[in-house]
C-alpha cells in the first residue's frame, strides 16, 4: 500500500481533500503541519517567529523527512518542497500528487498568512511566493491535479480515478 502525499499551495485544499481521500480509500490521515506542531508544542507561526524561515524549513524538512507511514493520505505544508531529504524520503514512500490551483481562486481562498503559518520571506508577496514555489511542485510531482473550479468530491474522485497511483480500496 503506497502512500499518498498531497503537496501544493497553502489552501489549495490539501488537508481538506486529504481527510475525504484517506476515508475513501480506508487509509490513516497525517497532516505534516500537526505533526510539527504536535513535536514541538508550539504553532506553527510560533515556530516561524522563533526559530525565524531558514529555522523553521530545516525543521519540518527534518521532521518530513521522519515520518513513517503506510496506507496513508498525507497532506504537507506549503513550504515542504524546500525540503530536498523529505521531498527524496516522501519519493520512497508513496505517489506525490499536486494539488494546482491557478493565483487568483488562491489569493480568494487564504486569509492571514501569518496566522496560517506560511513561511514569507521579507519583502515577499503572496504572488511571489507563488511564482518561486510552482516550479518546486512541478518537480516533484507524480501526479498533477487541475483544482480550478472542482469542489473537494471532485478533486478527491479525479486523485482516486488515477489507476497510476496503484491503489486499491477494500
Amino acid at each position: 500500500m503506497k502512500n499518498v502525499i498531497l503537496i501544493g499551495m497553502p489552501g489549495s485544499g490539501k488537508s481538506t481533500v486529504g481527510v475525504v481521500l484517506a476515508k475513501k480509500l480506508g487509509y490513516r490521515f497525517i497532516d505534516s503541519d500537526l505533526v510539527i506542531q504536535e513535536k514541538c508544542q508550539k504553532l506553527l507561526y510560533q515556530l516561524i517567529e522563533e526559530r525565524g524561515e531558514a529555522g523553521f524549513l530545516m525543521l519540518e524538512n527534518e521532521i518530513n523527512a521522519s515520518i513513517m507511514a503506510k496506507g496513508a493520505v498525507i497532506a504537507t505544508g506549503g513550504s515542504a518542497v524546500y525540503g530536498k531529504e523529505a521531498m527524496r524520503h516522501f519519493q520512497e514512500i508513496g505517489r506525490i500528487v499536486y494539488l494546482k490551483l491557478p493565483f487568483k481562486e488562491l489569493e480568494t481562498r487564504l486569509g492571514d498568512l501569518h496566522e496560517r503559518g506560511v513561511v514569507l520571506k521579507e519583502g515577499y508577496t503572496l504572488q511571489d511566493l507563488y511564482e518561486e514555489r510552482i516550479p518546486l511542485y512541478e518537480k516533484y510531482a507524480d501526479i498533477t491535479i487541475e483544482c480550478e473550479g472542482k469542489d473537494i468530491r471532485g478533486v478527491m474522485e479525479e486523485i482516486y480515478e488515477k489507476r497510476s497511483l496503484n491503489i486499491q480500496s477494500c
